[in-house]
């Protein structure tokens, strides 16, 4: 709280974030003593998520929903959080934003060009194999509207026909969204399929024309040894962030599995893993 006693913004968009994943998946199921995100065939898994449940006040009993139930209200609420904190930065990134799930990748400016090559994958399988799919399937995503010439000028005529025909910000140029980010949801990380994060950022670098979007992970998973799997290394992704970071760090000191905390530690100082409050001002970037 402030000296006013008023909760900056953020902190409440924080606050309520945690509160409606206490209410709604972060818990211990029925009959169990075992946090709904961690592992139970882990002993270390267990203790940190039992740890960060208390950082978290998470004194609610909710029906915590299977673990793919689970990943899908998890997806729901970052977006939900991100609506709402992203669009309080309009002062610093203004536009007409558009928040999805799974939308189809070609409806984007960047990557229209991808429906041509998968119809042609589509006619000739034999090279689907060789070339892969280039179709990325984004779980959130965050889009900018073109905008109108009235809106460019703002009281002094700025652009015509003669000039600037070919950028996708101008939306008498075409009207497709443009993709300003691509956001992963990790309930957990559990398996070499959550490397499919890491696989589907990389196509978006490659493969779009014009401007790369920002590729983010977010993850409630408590370990820090499986973090580092997604989050170690450069070139695919911006940045993972975790859904409480503070928290973690003083649950993994109390825990006090020093090899934990030395690998969280590498991770933040490694500029690889940041909170999920820091990641609407990186979009604003």
């Amino acid at each position: 709280m402030t000296k006013e006693g008023v909760r900056p913004l953020f902190e409440s968009f924080r606050r309520e974030f945690h509160r409606n994943l206490c209410r709604t998946v972060l818990g211990y199921r029925v009959g169990s003593d075992v946090p709904s995100n961690a592992d139970r065939d882990s002993r270390l898994s267990v203790t940190v998520a039992k740890a960060l449940l208390r950082q978290l006040s998470c004194d609610e009993e909710p029906d915590v929903p299977s673990p793919q139930r689970s990943g899908k209200m998890f997806e729901k609420m970052v977006l939900e959080f991100l609506r709402d904190s992203f669009g309080a930065l309009q002062h610093l990134r203004p536009g007409k934003w558009i928040y999805s799930v799974h939308a189809k990748i070609t409806e984007f400016v960047q990557y229209e060009h991808l429906a041509d090559l998968n119809s042609a994958l589509s006619e000739h399988p034999t090279l689907r194999a060789t070339l892969g799919d280039y179709l990325v399937k984004p779980d959130i995503v965050i889009a900018r509207e073109p905008i109108d010439d009235a809106e460019i000028d703002h009281g002094q005529r700025l652009v015509s026909a003669r000039v600037a025909t070919l950028t996708p910000l101008r939306a008498s140029n075409q009207k497709a969204r443009i993709l300003h980010a691509s956001i992963s949801c990790k309930w957990t990380i559990r398996s070499d399929r959550s490397q499919n994060a890491r696989t589907e950022g990389l196509n978006l670098i490659r493969n779009r024309k014009g401007s790369a979007p920002h590729v983010a992970i977010v993850t409630a998973e408590p370990l820090p040894s499986r973090i580092a799997s997604l989050a170690l290394g450069t070139g695919d992704l911006d940045c993972v962030y975790h859904f409480a970071l503070y928290e973690l760090q003083t649950a993994l000191n109390e825990v006090g599995d020093d090899s934990s905390r030395d690998m969280l530690d590498l991770m933040i100082r490694g500029k690889r893993l940041r909170d999920i409050s820091d990641l609407p001002f990186d979009l604003a970037t």
